[in-house]
């Protein structure tokens, strides 16, 4: 290939780039190669970024651990890691979205929507909004290309639960999340749910999830009175203990 066809080829290429991306080629002057280089430069710069910014917020949460962390912190460090437990080679947008499972939920209490299951389910729905929206404010800040934005909060939102396999990740992510590490303070404190309601919390949680979720949930250590609600539940949920 001549010097001329290799130049024409770079001008066609960097015509379908962005603007920013063009002066790269220029100043850079190595070939495709090196145009590729700088895009995934780029590309792992805004993730990092985007983490930065997504932990930052997390880290404003008043609500803190025993151990002193901020507790939306400690959140999103056990949804990714579940996430990359059940996926070792989930990419790295999805891990960012894992982390946004809880975007500033500590800014809007469940005291602020009516009691009863309507408030409840309203107040859910208006937080699957609310962090999508601001995931997408924090990502675009960050220089993570629109396209995949977009995608990141489809999922953050839990949209195509079932359909869409970003949105079951965090999904199932949230559900092992409950079952390991908050389902023992979920029924001290509501200490007076009778039996049945606790089976059918679980129930409903146990569908949600998938055939690797069940599977991983059923390896899970727990203390011998939520095993056994487990057990029942998803008994009750799939005929079987390993039921989909």
């Amino acid at each position: 290939m001549t010097h001329c066809h290799s130049l024409r080829l770079m001008r066609v290429f960097a015509a379908n780039l962005r603007p920013d991306f063009i002066l790269e080629i220029s100043f850079h002057g190595g070939g495709l190669a090196a145009v590729k280089h700088t895009l995934s430069a780029r590309a792992m710069h805004a993730e990092e970024e985007a983490r930065r910014a997504i932990d930052a917020a997390h880290s404003a949460d008043p609500n803190r651990t025993p151990d002193g962390r901020p507790a939306e912190l400690v959140y999103a460090d056990r949804m990714e890691a579940w996430v990359a437990r059940l996926n070792p080679a989930a990419p790295a947008l999805l891990r960012l979205a894992a982390r946004c499972q809880h975007l500033e939920r500590w800014q809007v209490p469940r005291a602020t929507f009516p009691e009863g299951r309507p408030g409840y389910l309203a107040w859910r729905r208006s937080l699957y909004t609310r962090q999508a929206g601001r995931a997408r404010e924090l990502l675009l800040s960050a220089g993570i290309e629109p396209s995949a934005v977009a995608e990141v909060a489809t999922w953050v939102a839990k949209e195509g639960l079932r359909s869409n396999p970003g949105t079951q990740a965090l999904e199932d992510a949230a559900c092992l999340v409950f079952l390991e590490n908050e389902i023992g303070a979920f029924a001290a404190a509501h200490a007076d749910y009778p039996r049945e309601k606790f089976i059918e919390i679980l129930r409903k949680t146990w569908r949600k999830m998938s055939p690797a979720a069940h599977t991983a949930a059923l390896g899970l250590e727990l203390p011998p009175a939520i095993a056994e609600l487990v057990r029942a539940a998803t008994a009750v949920s799939t005929g079987s203990p390993s039921g989909n």
